[in-house]
């Protein structure tokens, strides 16, 4: 799995509740990302086998909108996800000093 900024925005979203369903539109608002790059990055990550995805089970009429696709992590993905994560952490930490100043301290807000 290439590892984007997009793609750390969804993981890191994903994990902050690993048992809340998450749909596009939640998603959307958690990372600040376009539909036109959110989903293409669910897409890979369900290819990759690091995520699951289950429409709701509900009618439209009775609730007013259409059923929602949820997803969640797969026990690979939560893996996988805090894996990738740490090591973008360690390489966000071991980055370049920036000039006159020590380096920066702190996770990346991802």
């Amino acid at each position: 799995m290439r590892m984007t900024i997009p793609v750390a925005k969804v993981l890191a979203a994903l994990l902050t509740d690993r048992e809340a369903p998450r749909y596009g539109l939640d998603l959307m608002r958690l990372t600040g990302l376009a539909s036109g790059t959110l989903y293409p990055v669910l897409h890979r990550l369900q290819a990759a086998g690091w995520l699951a995805a289950d429409w709701e089970e509900v009618d439209p009429v009775a609730a007013g909108r259409p059923a929602r696709r949820y997803y969640r992590l797969t026990a690979e993905g939560v893996r996988a996800a805090r894996l990738a994560l740490a090591e973008l952490r360690a390489l966000a930490s071991d980055g370049p000093t920036p000039r006159g100043g020590a380096a920066p301290t702190g996770a990346p807000a991802w």
